[in-house]
């Protein structure tokens, strides 16, 4: 009877052990993005920003990770939101520049978005602040996976006030509550209170799923133009209006990453933060900052694309850490289907996990042969291997030589026109000499790399239609 007794004790303990690490095994980790819109790379204090302090942000990069080489699909709005959030290059999806109000375009139903990749795997959503990839009711986030939704639909400069535009241009802002727009008509005052109501809506999203894993996208519209701050850090900041922005943002960061603590979810949670694409240097004093840099927005030197993008997972990333190699928005879609076990979608997408990158692994290298820098409407203007970056010839623009803008009045761009240029970035990240004809070997592996893109994804710039493109979701005007 002992002996059976003693039996039965073990097989309980043995099957109290399995379940133990079943259960821990299938704990799924939380994951927390967070993404500013125009913030430059130089515009965090770990990267160099001066005139203002980003504490939250800085001890968010001390216990994690920061990537010094990480770039945003394309130096654009829509765009770089549409290569986050399906791991495709936006223009292999049709979505190119920034879509406005009642655009007839915007995400596909046959794409996968975030939201929708965890969904397989039983996850909360929810997305606060800007969408921005269509905001005909079939293109919003509550159609592509997302349980909430409130923010606005487009940029906040998208509204009849805009500085530039012919009255009539541009309808009222509105702000959206899942499908339905509560508020049409937002008000300067309301857009004070953007961040600090983002703010609010993730950490009650937080504490309502703590007990379930959960994907929280937050995408502010600040520091975009128009600024607006808050009572709380208007005049705050020793850099105007512009600092006190970014530390309301680096506050909202705070506010999240003390929810996560307080509701018992560091340990288990992913927290990534980077920004959509540069600053908008003919803003001026309301743009942010490249620092070393060359250009900014709406241009593929690196000042238009590369990005601050900070990793957190306590435990899991090594704390006070620099990857310095390349990586792209595009390789976050991959490395959270590794990390939730959720299935790739059956059609083909341009990113590839790095989750080697974020922890650390020795010996970890980036897992692609290049990077493609595509923009306007499907022009491959560069091509990046490496420390290499080959430009192709096109005709960009510049603020160098200009009269900058001041306090939200834009200043004019002039063009600037690229030739056929190659920079090595290991000594050269200001992209100041062009050294492709010391290196024509180099030039040459670029060149075949960009006709793959070409034959793959097509090429405005040459003329060329890809075989691997696909088609945007198209508005469909309801019945009559």
């Amino acid at each position: 009877m002992m002996r059976s007794l003693r039996l039965a004790l073990l097989v309980a303990f043995a099957a109290a052990l399995v379940g133990t690490s079943a259960g821990a095994e299938t704990k799924l980790p939380n994951i927390v993005i967070f993404m500013t819109d125009d913030q430059g790379y130089a515009d965090v204090g770990v990267f160099g920003a001066k005139g203002f302090t980003t504490p939250n942000l800085d001890r968010m990069a001390h216990e994690g990770r920061i990537f010094t080489d990480f770039h945003s699909s394309q130096p654009v709005c829509s765009a770089s939101r549409t290569g986050l959030l399906t791991g495709c290059y936006p223009n292999r999806i049709g979505i190119n520049g920034a879509l406005g109000p009642n655009s007839k375009i915007g995400i596909s139903d046959q794409e996968m978005t975030l939201a929708q990749l965890v969904k397989q795997k039983g996850y909360a959503t929810a997305i606060y602040g800007k969408w921005h990839l269509g905001d005909r009711p079939q293109f919003l986030p509550t159609r592509h996976g997302f349980d909430e939704y409130f923010g606005i639909p487009y940029s906040n400069d998208m509204w009849p006030n805009h500085p530039e535009a012919k009255q009539g241009t541009y309808p009222p802002l509105p702000i959206y509550e899942n499908e339905t727009p509560t508020h049409v008509g937002v008000t300067h005052a309301d857009q004070e209170q953007l961040t600090t109501w983002y703010a609010e809506h993730a950490v009650s999203f937080i504490e309502r799923h703590k007990d379930q894993p959960f994907f929280l996208y937050v995408a502010t519209n600040s520091p975009h133009v128009p600024l607006h701050v808050s009572d709380k850090f208007r005049g705050k900041s020793a850099r105007g209006l512009y600092g006190d922005v970014i530390e309301e943002i680096d506050w909202a960061m705070g506010q999240i990453l003390e929810a996560l603590k307080k509701n018992g979810l560091d340990d288990n949670t992913l927290v990534l933060f980077t920004s959509d694409n540069g600053p908008w240097l003919s803003y001026g004093n309301h743009a942010g900052s490249a620092g070393p840099l060359r250009e900014g927005k709406g241009t593929n030197f690196d000042g238009g694309h590369r990005e601050p993008f900070i990793v957190r997972w306590p435990g899991k990333i090594p704390a006070d850490t620099v990857w310095p190699g390349p990586a792209m928005a595009i390789d976050i879609f991959p490395t959270i289907a590794r990390l939730t076990g959720a299935k790739l979608p059956d059609h083909k997408i341009d990113g590839l996990d790095i989750w080697p990158l974020f922890t650390g692994e020795p010996g970890a290298k980036n897992p692609h042969e290049c990077y493609y820098l595509y923009y306007d409407v499907n022009a491959l203007q560069a091509v990046r291997a490496g420390d290499w970056k080959l430009f192709f010839p096109h005709t960009t623009r510049t603020m160098n030589g200009q009269t900058p803008g001041h306090d939200g009045i834009p200043g004019k761009y002039k063009p600037l026109h690229v030739g056929h240029e190659l920079y090595n970035l290991s000594d050269d990240i200001g992209e100041t000499k062009d050294v492709a004809a010391e290196n024509p070997e180099i030039v040459k592996q670029l060149e075949a790399l960009a006709e793959k893109a070409r034959a793959d994804m097509g090429d405005a710039l040459t003329h060329r239609v890809g075989s691997g493109s696909r088609e945007p979701g198209r508005w469909t005007p309801p019945a009559q």
